[in-house]
């Protein structure tokens, strides 16, 4: 993998070449950490299972940094770079504010079929080129660098945008890391949303979000990931409808992700059935896959129920096993006496005449 970081005027630009792309462990791909702005980052590969069906890109806070406490605000576009026809790149670009429950975003970008199709431009020699512009501030940046430029670093001219030269010291065996400076034919642009899809944040209004509705959009982006027609079929609808689908879905998913079972009250119950039938009927969403689980949440209570009287009847039998116990002890020694009472008994007996202890004694005149 060759790994070039470049300099823009609002933008700082990272390249993730990864070469031999079939040979490396798709459960783990990554890049090395590059640092843009004294800030650490990295690239992850969504892995890819025998179960995932697409190719979805996250960037990833990789500094160590405390759980509490800190926020990065970024704007930054993650870039798959069509090797063939570079207007056919798909870019993902968006705002996220980086903190400690929140360090990295993802999107979809592509089905594994047409990454793996070589005509499709995005796999070629078996090499894939993935791309990060990163801006870190609290001002959104005025230019956009176009991505459509040469690729080969050896074309461009060093200029002094150029910085970060101490980060090419990382190497490995399969991985080696170069500096290359801005390539030189790049025509900066008025910033827009780019890319064939539009990503969550584009859909609802994250302004009017309550404070505890912020965070379900962490959930909402990853499950969107792994379900991309959650996004699809509601590109047509009005933004108050959008709003009130995404909101509904992420309260759904943020009970059944922090709610613990021991917490789940009758109320909780009622009021996970009722969002969640007005989510399956009204939302338009294919909710199949999610199904199973709420259901399993609903059924906590009657869970809940008959693991407390399956308490009760344990506690019940540990006590009735615990009196026989006692009872075995008892008999047992009942026993010892009876056998020793038996044995006087019968030495007693020995020469023992009977005698009718109604009748008189007596005595012999002669």
């Amino acid at each position: 993998m060759v790994d070039e970081l470049e300099t823009g005027v609002d933008f700082e630009k990272f390249t993730w070449r990864i070469e031999d792309f079939s040979k490396k462990n798709a459960m783990k791909l990554r890049s090395r950490t590059f640092k843009i702005r004294g800030c650490s980052w990295r690239i992850l590969v969504y892995p890819l299972r025998k179960d995932v069906n697409h190719f979805s890109l996250y960037l990833m806070v990789a500094d160590s940094l405390p759980p509490y406490g800190w926020s990065r605000n970024t704007f930054f576009k993650l870039a798959l770079i069509n090797q063939v026809d570079k207007k056919k790149s798909v870019i993902k670009e968006t705002q996220q504010k980086f903190k400690g429950g929140y360090r990295s975003w993802g999107s979809f970008f592509l089905n594994l079929n047409d990454l793996y199709d070589h005509k499709k431009g995005y796999l070629l020699r078996d090499t894939c080129i993935i791309e990060a512009h990163i801006c870190v501030s609290d001002f959104p940046p005025k230019i956009i660098q176009d991505i459509n430029y040469p690729l080969n670093p050896n074309s461009s001219t060093p200029t002094p945008d150029s910085r970060l030269g101490d980060q090419a010291t990382d190497q490995s065996s399969d991985e080696r890391d170069t500096i290359s400076p801005r390539t030189s034919g790049s025509s900066p642009r008025e910033g827009e949303i780019q890319g064939s899809d539009l990503t969550l944040r584009e859909l609802i209004d994250l302004e009017s979000l309550r404070p505890e509705e912020e965070a379900f959009i962490p959930l909402l982006e990853e499950v969107c990931i792994w379900r991309p027609s959650l996004i699809q079929n509601q590109m047509r609808r009005s933004r108050w409808f959008r709003q009130w689908t995404f909101t509904s879905l992420g309260q759904v998913l943020h009970f059944l992700k922090m709610k613990k079972v021991k917490d789940i009250s009758e109320e909780d119950c009622k009021n996970l059935q009722s969002l969640w039938e007005e989510l399956v009927k009204s939302s338009g969403f294919d909710l199949a896959w999610l199904e199973p689980y709420v259901q399993s949440a609903l059924d906590v209570k009657a869970h809940l129920e008959r693991a407390q009287r399956l308490k009760k009847l344990k506690d019940n039998v540990v006590a009735l096993e615990i009196k026989m116990k006692k009872l075995r002890g008892e008999l047992a020694a009942a026993e010892a006496e009876f056998e020793v009472a038996r044995k006087g008994l019968s030495q007693v007996r020995k020469g023992f005449q009977e005698m009718n202890v109604n009748a008189p004694i007596g005595y012999a005149m002669f």
